[in-house]
């Protein structure tokens, strides 16, 4: 019996340490989230304070293509550490972690949480301003065409007026020959009979 117990307290005895090492057990963003954009930072929620020894704590980034997303250092207040990102990513971002624990063992982790990729907001308005410029164009061509027939319409206006000024003093004068001669005849007429009664 007495062996017995003794068995059994040398199975439990070496699996307390074990289950006494600090664990994860919060992020913000949650693994397998789906966000609208990438955060400013991830938040790590451990179980007991985190070891501020300098580089006990690693926190890598990263997104779909393997650029990194981590700004700066990690940050790291009793049992969160906090972890400021930078850039714009798309796709799936994955985190991995490492930290040392209260009682001077290092865990590490890692997650992932989707950004929907937003390249297609920049193609969709690229477009409609590309089809603004061959309208502007094409408002210009008929702007250019209109101005062409000025010039002709202006030169035929000021020549239209000579012909009839010309015409106009060529009537007078002729006017005025045909009263000369009709009164010439006139006169000679009148002295004529003059002569005539005497």
């Amino acid at each position: 019996m007495a062996v017995g117990l003794l068995a059994a307290a040398a199975v439990l005895v070496p699996a307390l340490p074990a289950a006494a090492h600090d664990e994860l057990v919060s992020t913000d963003p949650a693994a397998g989230a789906t966000l609208e954009a990438l955060p400013s930072q991830i938040t790590f929620t451990y179980s007991a304070d985190i070891l501020t020894d300098p580089g006990a704590t690693v926190i890598e980034v990263s997104d779909a293509s393997g650029a990194s997303l981590a700004d700066g250092a990690p940050t790291v207040s009793g049992t969160e550490v906090t972890q400021a990102l930078a850039g714009a990513a798309s796709g799936t971002v994955t985190v991995k972690w490492r930290v040392v624990s209260s009682d001077g063992h290092p865990i590490d982790g890692d997650f992932a949480f989707t950004v929907p990729a937003s390249a297609p907001t920049p193609t969709a308005t690229a477009t409609p301003t590309a089809s603004a410029s061959p309208t502007a164009a094409e408002s210009a061509a008929p702007s250019a065409s209109s101005d062409a027939p000025a010039p002709p319409a202006e030169n035929t206006s000021d020549a239209s007026p000579l012909p009839w000024i010309l015409l106009a003093v060529l009537l007078v004068i002729v006017a005025g020959v045909l009263v000369y001669v009709f009164a010439s005849r006139a006169g000679r007429k009148t002295a004529g009979g003059d002569t005539t009664g005497r």
